[in-house]
């Protein structure tokens, strides 16, 4: 796993993430507690409705990013949203109202709507070998997991002596260092494009991910994560201190149940692909996500929640880490910016159902209610996975054209028919191929 790391830019690149994380995950359990003390027990709907309008962010901005991003150096525009994000981090501290709560989050969760498709991207052209990139998804993954665990153990320890006001600092911290390790690499330029206008730039890895079937699958899936992961991140604060009466430290190690989880699996992943395809490791990921998620309507304590949270961060981690490799594999170079910025805007767009959902349901009917809706969220997701990603998903496809004259390089090879021309090649949705073949 740890042979990326010899490639210096990916090595910056990686340590980047890791320390915007751990700032990042310093302000999500401060972010939890500041609801709770504005809001008090009705804190899983003040975090909901916030983490819904980050989501609106996500969905609205990234597309339109990705589109500017094609023009763009990478590595001014990573590090201008890097400093974005200190500056509206700096005023966290200062909130009293829950409106400024809201406001605030839809500047930072914009800014970071057009920071990590950028980054996500990037990647795959730092590590153009298919093996080191695995083991650099494994890694990503592993990156997300240490923070689920390091962020609310470290924010446990400074909650000792420190306010949780104080927390937002460090997410300031992460933000600067990310930019400075940016700085210190030199990026690739993203490849050129056939000149698009504004319209079809900004939809156009919406459309090749809609096509695509094992994307459509992958959508599906995630459905089944983020019903899981919201009902963690929105309720684990009500359940430790509103229903089982603990403290603050309690609802850090929580959380930190849950990444532990998540990096446990991740360890295993990187082998995974020499022995399964992506599509039953992920559907098995999703299936431990709705199991776990009909557990939760009954759970009796706070160690059950912890032994629970851990399960969940298993199936969470088994989900979502191949996403990346489906990614690359469904678009050309040139393509890939637009697909993962469509990745992040579509998934997050799973979430902005699901979170407030779990905070309004968990408020308004009961938490073992809330649990219940979103296992049934994570049953359809799975059941709709299976269903629109065909078991048998190979890269390269037999398929026809009816509509390129004879001549065109790209029938170049292929073997004339009455009606068009037939050839096998790696098949993604582009200019010449709009449709997916038997679709």
């Amino acid at each position: 796993m740890l042979s990326a790391l010899a490639n210096r830019t990916y090595r910056h690149l990686i340590l980047a993430q890791v320390i915007a994380l751990i700032g990042t995950g310093l302000a999500t359990v401060a972010l939890g507690l500041l609801a709770f003390n504005l809001a008090g027990a009705y804190a899983g709907a003040v975090l909901g409705t916030a983490l819904a309008i980050k989501m609106i962010a996500y969905v609205t901005v990234a597309p339109v990013a990705a589109a500017f991003a094609e023009r763009l150096p990478r590595r001014t525009m990573l590090v201008t949203l890097d400093i974005v994000r200190a500056g509206v981090a700096v005023l966290l501290p200062f909130v009293s109202e829950v409106w400024q709560v809201y406001i605030l989050i839809f500047v930072l969760q914009s800014a970071s709507a057009a920071f990590t498709p950028t980054f996500q991207a990037t990647i795959p052209d730092v590590l153009p070998d298919e093996k080191d990139y695995t083991r650099a998804l494994s890694l990503s993954r592993l990156a997300y997991d240490m923070e689920s665990v390091a962020s609310p153990l470290l924010a446990a320890a400074l909650l000792t002596v420190v306010s949780f006001n104080t927390l937002f600092l460090g997410t300031v911290v992460g933000f600067v260092v990310s930019a400075l390790l940016v700085v210190s690499v030199l990026l690739p330029s993203p490849r050129p494009s056939a000149p698009r206008g504004i319209y079809d730039r900004t939809t156009r890895g919406m459309r090749i991910y809609l096509k695509t079937p094992r994307l459509q699958g992958l959508l599906a899936l995630t459905f089944a994560v983020s019903a899981a992961g919201s009902m963690v991140i929105v309720n684990t604060v009500v359940l430790v201190q509103s229903v089982f009466g603990l403290e603050q430290q309690q609802t850090a190690l929580a959380l930190a149940a849950f990444g532990t989880g998540s990096m446990a699996a991740a360890f295993a992943l990187p082998k995974l692909p020499d022995r399964f395809a992506d599509r039953p490791v992920m559907s098995f990921g999703a299936g431990i996500l709705t199991t776990a998620m009909l557990a939760g309507s009954v759970l009796p304590g706070y160690v059950p929640l912890l032994a629970l949270w851990v399960v969940v961060g298993i199936g969470y981690s088994v989900t979502q880490t191949p996403t990346g490799r489906l990614i690359r594999r469904s678009a050309h170079p040139e393509d890939r910016p637009a697909l993962f910025a469509a990745q992040f805007a579509l998934s997050h767009a799973t979430w902005l159902v699901t979170y407030p959902l779990a905070g309004w349901l968990g408020a308004k009917a009961g938490l073992p209610a809330a649990f219940l809706v979103m296992a049934g969220i994570a049953a359809v997701g799975l059941a709709m996975g299976l269903r629109l990603w065909p078991a048998n998903d190979p890269d390269e496809l037999e398929h026809s054209h009816h509509d390129l004259p004879a001549g065109h390089p790209h029938v170049q090879a292929a073997t004339a028919m009455p009606d068009g021309y037939v050839h096998t090649h790696a098949f993604v949705v582009d200019a010449e191929h709009v449709i997916w073949p038997g679709r």
